[in-house]
């Protein structure tokens, strides 16, 4: 537990976290451009442009890459782990947020039928598309690069 301290010399982590923290950012900034309203609530909500999933993993693996090398089973470790987060986000995430939008659509017709039904409605925003996913993972390789010689 004493070596818990040490936790914040860990460079690639830094810049993994770096890199998921301006992809939030970036959510918060598009967001904006495009409803013109600053809505905080999307910096800890799930999904949107770009994946901070994506961004977070990508950096981690082309850090891990960067400072023990391309060869290493770290790198291949970190790069395996990236793909399936990434997956996941574009994948079962984004499926079972469409599946969500269809029960929505249920409740809603319920609503309409029997007023004392009284349901909350599920989160749909889960996943991220594919371009949502690639925007992500390209955002946390260019920040992993540029964070090169802090390695």
């Amino acid at each position: 537990m004493q070596d818990f301290g040490h936790i914040l010399d860990n460079r690639v982590l830094l810049v993994a976290l770096l890199a998921c923290l301006i992809a939030q950012i970036l959510k918060l900034v598009i967001h904006f451009i495009q409803h013109g309203k600053v809505t905080v609530r999307v910096l800890v909500e799930t999904g949107g442009m770009p994946s901070a999933h994506s961004a977070l993993v990508a950096s981690l693996a082309a850090g891990v890459g960067q400072t023990v090398g391309w060869a290493s089973p770290e790198f291949a470790l970190a790069t395996i782990f990236a793909i399936i987060v990434m997956y996941d986000a574009a994948g079962v995430r984004q499926a079972a947020g469409k599946q969500a939008r269809i029960l929505n659509q249920i409740i809603d017709e319920l609503f309409r039928e029997h007023p004392t039904f009284n349901e909350d409605r599920l989160k749909e925003l889960l996943g991220h598309t594919p371009f949502q996913v690639i925007v992500g993972s390209a955002l946390g390789i260019t920040i992993s690069c540029l964070a090169g010689p802090a390695y």
